[in-house]
């Protein structure tokens, strides 16, 4: 099994890799979806919020389930598990933005922004389904920029998406006991 999800890894980030350094614009592109989409992401949120009644639990849930799966889960399985990024072990590599020299696994920009999108769509579907997609170009981006493996990426997406779904029920719960 180890050796299929290995192939997978390497045959996923080859082909996405590839493109890296063929287009001037297409790299800066990825850079900023890979570095900076992030940051309009949570502006977004923020937005929804504003606009919202249920400011507090809207920023609970998005906010706090990605901080959650970022800060907690993220490090914590990093603390048990290193593994490289695909630029320190790998010869050829298009590498297109600097990182710090840390365990690759799971992305935690992948789960932080996963979980913030599963948390916009458990708010609002519209927009949910809009945080979800550019949740998964940025995923797309940092393998293609050489700071992750698709594997890095789909395990941070899966916990995001988990500590999320955690999160809202637990919010829930709460706030029928409250109520």
């Amino acid at each position: 099994m180890d050796l299929i999800l290995e192939k997978f890894n390497l045959a996923g980030f080859d082909l996405i890799n590839s493109w890296a350094n063929q287009n001037e614009f297409l790299d800066w592109l990825m850079i900023f979806f890979a570095d900076k989409l992030g940051y309009l992401m949570i502006l977004g949120v923020l937005f929804l919020a504003w606009r919202s009644s249920d400011r507090f639990k809207i920023l609970l849930l998005t906010i706090g389930s990605a901080v959650l799966a970022r800060v907690l889960f993220v490090e914590l399985i990093r603390y048990f598990f290193y593994n490289p990024r695909p630029y320190m072990i790998l010869g050829k590599v298009n590498v297109l933005m600097n990182h710090e020299v840390s365990s690759s696994f799971p992305s935690g920009h992948a789960a932080f922004f996963f979980a913030l999108a599963t948390g916009v769509y458990l708010y609002n579907k519209k927009a949910g389904h809009i945080y979800l997609f550019l949740a998964g170009l940025m995923g797309l981006a940092r393998i293609f920029v050489s700071v992750h493996w698709p594997l890095d990426i789909l395990a941070g997406a899966i916990l995001g998406w988990a500590t999320a779904l955690m999160i809202n029920k637990a919010l829930k719960s709460f706030l029928r006991k409250k109520l």
